[in-house]
């Protein structure tokens, strides 16, 4: 069925939104963004953002939610291109290689987890976005003989996350030392 003109330039509309709302969040802050500044990066009026939206919130919600499961997608693929536990600890290291602390998608994750510590959606939407990166992993890990996988899987997530705030902080962390210590805790048997 072919999309009507109007629907098109609605559904671009609200494209412009979400992408406005998820440059907004790390340049201002999530509770610094408002409709007015959204609706100017936009291009649209301040109506259009509730027209679309019920809220600004939930505009915020499903932009930076959007984001973020973006960056997380790249997980699953990337478990079927690794053979070994340790191979995987390398694969996700290297996949936020290029985030900084500072970067634009470190600091929208950064603002999603304070924002997730004063609103019961965000929270609720990241900690299923972790549950489903925790049970996949968790799953591959088993598969692989490592010593509680679910568990592992979560440390390891935890981990990720902890590292990318302390870039921001040390960016001269040495990463061979973190991969040895993520290697360890991977391995069957978790202390070799």
């Amino acid at each position: 069925m072919a999309v009507s003109p109007a629907a098109a330039r609605g559904q671009a509309v609200r494209g412009r939104l979400l992408e406005a709302a998820v440059a907004l969040v790390p340049e201002l802050g999530w509770s610094a963004v408002s409709t007015r500044i959204l609706a100017e990066r936009a291009g649209v009026t301040p109506s259009v953002v509730h027209y679309h939206f019920p809220s600004l919130q939930a505009l915020l919600i499903e932009g930076v939610l959007g984001a973020m499961r973006e960056v997380a997608g790249v997980f699953e693929p990337m478990l079927e291109t690794v053979e070994t536990p340790e191979e995987m600890v390398d694969a996700v290291l290297a996949s936020i290689g290029g985030y900084t602390g500072t970067d634009p998608m470190s600091l929208l994750f950064a603002e999603a987890y304070l924002a997730a510590t004063r609103d019961d959606d965000v929270r609720r939407e990241i900690r299923d976005l972790l549950a489903g990166l925790r049970t996949t992993v968790g799953a591959w890990l088993a598969e692989r003989g490592v010593a509680d996988a679910d568990g592992t899987a979560a440390v390891l997530f935890a981990t990720v996350d902890g590292l990318l705030l302390h870039r921001a902080l040390e960016p001269e962390t040495d990463p061979g030392v973190i991969a040895g210590v993520l290697r360890r805790l991977v391995r069957k048997g978790g202390t070799r």
